[in-house]
């Protein structure tokens, strides 16, 4: 992104821009429901405040007249409830109505929002902000690149783009090209003409459907393809180029890869969307894990080994709550307990987490240095393993995080058990330090999570990704999906895809477009 273009001849007034949007990656294999208390809302000011590329001062933030409405954003869960989706729809559309008309839209949203009795949640949402706006908004969408991108939002709305790094150390750039890419087709030479300022959209369903842990941008093949969308984006007459991974954890027709490519240039854009899907599709076998994998014992036995590395991390991927895993599964917990080598006191184990309100204040309660027996976990998804107890000691108490609401840390000899009253990740090091527990110095860390975020991953010396059963089991087959369209990868491994890319633009008929031959693409 650079500077945006002047304003064209004519002096168009600063364009009206309204945000809002939901944002939820939500696993349909979780029996966790995510209601109102999941959500932070943000209206006007805070959800303004939300973006610091609009802060005051800032090149966007004087290029627009900016109306910020209502955005709703939750940690990965189970599926929506559907009255706390009704309420966050309408609130949207009820803020479209009494403050419109807009020239624009930010259009702020995952891609992977399963709400309990529907297909594609985020095309029903688009769908009605698009009646709800009128035909000439211009709707520009951020999303992660965990969504998908099914028929419906495409034609909802006239821009795409998504992140281009797992893990997602780009996300807030990515907010801000979409917000860029908006106010470039306003302001510039085709800005007067509602039409002419849509650009047309170049899509490519590719049946492939896999985790993000074996997808990261770290590892080929993922990061060579991913590093090929600036240099399309950059071509003439394209405007933005995007890979979509698709959300393995959701059983929904929806669910698979997207390629999408925008710009003005019908046969150029539906050329690289085609030559990008096809390299998509032929590298889907070589997609591996970000890490070496292996059960939990197999986990454990290689931390434990005289020579390991410290400390040592290990993934307790299947229950992972930011790809939308309950987040109280017991299973890898209480196999843990049953190792007398990590609660002997010999080793530093810290294990993050499972969430338990009552069992947080009975820790409380008891006060710290108290011995206590609590049965704990296993209130939400029970289906691994019913709730564990631990027998051990109050290490810690802490008040007032954000998140997690009051945590407990339970010394088991050396294991150092983790409860909060509320869901909670642990990706930083300072949610650990803030328990008074130091990870550098621990023998063994444990954490919710797939691929390691970067402060997990600076902070191991080596870790596996355990493959443990949840509602986000890395082990896609036996999980059950039933629903997915026919042909997807690795649920059916004798499809051979039509990659042509659908090209449309917003008003205008569907229609493919035949594209040069790959070999025939510009370096």
């Amino acid at each position: 992104m650079g500077p945006l273009p002047p304003v064209a001849d004519g002096g168009l007034p600063k364009p009206r821009v309204g945000i809002a949007g939901i944002s939820i990656e939500s696993s349909t294999f979780s029996p966790h429901i995510s209601g109102d208390e999941a959500f932070t809302i943000r209206t006007g000011a805070d959800l303004r405040a939300y973006y610091p590329f609009l802060d005051e001062g800032r090149e966007l933030a004087e290029a627009a007249e900016w109306v910020p409405l209502t955005h709703g954003r939750s940690l990965p869960g189970g599926a929506v409830d559907p009255e706390t989706y009704r309420r966050m729809k309408d609130a949207i559309l009820d803020g479209i109505r009494e403050h419109g008309p807009f020239d624009g839209f930010f259009f702020d949203i995952h891609g992977a929002m399963s709400v309990v009795g529907m297909d594609d949640a985020e095309g029903d949402l688009a769908r009605a902000v698009r009646e709800a706006l009128g035909s000439d908004t211009l709707v520009s969408t951020s999303m992660d690149l965990h969504g998908n991108v099914s028929e419906v939002l495409r034609d909802a709305v006239d821009l795409l783009t998504c992140y281009r790094m797992a893990p997602h150390e780009d996300w807030l750039n990515t907010k801000e090209r979409a917000v860029w890419n908006l106010l470039d087709r306003l302001r510039g030479p085709h800005g007067a003409d509602p039409l002419a300022r849509r650009p047309f959209t170049a899509w490519v369903p590719v049946p492939v459907l896999l985790p993000g842990e074996k997808t990261s941008t770290r590892l080929e093949p993922a990061r060579g393809i991913y590093a090929e969308l600036p240099a399309i984006e950059a071509l003439p007459g394209v405007v933005d180029a995007s890979v979509w991974i698709g959300y393995a954890w959701a059983d929904e027709p929806r669910c698979q890869a997207y390629v999408v490519v925008t710009g003005d240039d019908r046969e150029l854009i539906a050329r690289e969307a085609e030559r990008v899907a096809r390299r998509f599709w032929d590298a889907r076998e070589d997609f591996v894990f970000v890490a070496e994998t292996g059960t939990l014992d197999e986990a454990l036995d290689r931390a434990l080994a005289p020579a390991a590395a410290r400390p040592y991390v290990i993934s307790d991927s299947g229950d992972n709550p930011t790809a939308g895993g309950a987040g109280d599964v017991t299973w890898t917990l209480a196999r843990l307990l049953e190792r007398p080598e990590l609660t002997d006191g010999s080793q530093t184990t810290l294990v993050a987490s499972i969430f338990d309100r009552e069992a947080v204040a009975r820790a409380v309660a008891a006060g710290v240095g108290a011995e206590v027996e609590l049965e704990a976990g296993a209130r939400v998804d029970p289906g691994p393993h019913g709730p564990v107890t631990i027998r051990g000691t109050v290490f810690s108490i802490t008040h007032g995080d954000p998140d997690a609401g009051t945590q407990a840390v339970i010394a088991v000899g050396g294991l150092h058990a983790i409860v909060t009253e509320r869901r909670k990740p642990f990706h930083h090091l300072s949610d650990f330090r803030m328990l008074g527990l130091e990870p550098t110095e621990a023998d063994i860390v444990v954490v919710k999570i797939g691929y390691l975020e970067p402060e997990l991953y600076e902070l191991a010396a080596d870790w596996t990704l355990a493959l443990t059963p949840g509602g986000v089991d890395q082990d896609l087959l036996r999980l059950g999906h039933h629903r997915l369209r026919p042909g997807v990868y690795p649920f059916d491994t004798t499809g051979t895809p039509d990659l042509t890319a659908t090209v449309v633009r917003r008003g205008d008929a569907e229609t493919p477009v035949d594209s040069t031959p790959a070999e025939e693409t510009p370096a």
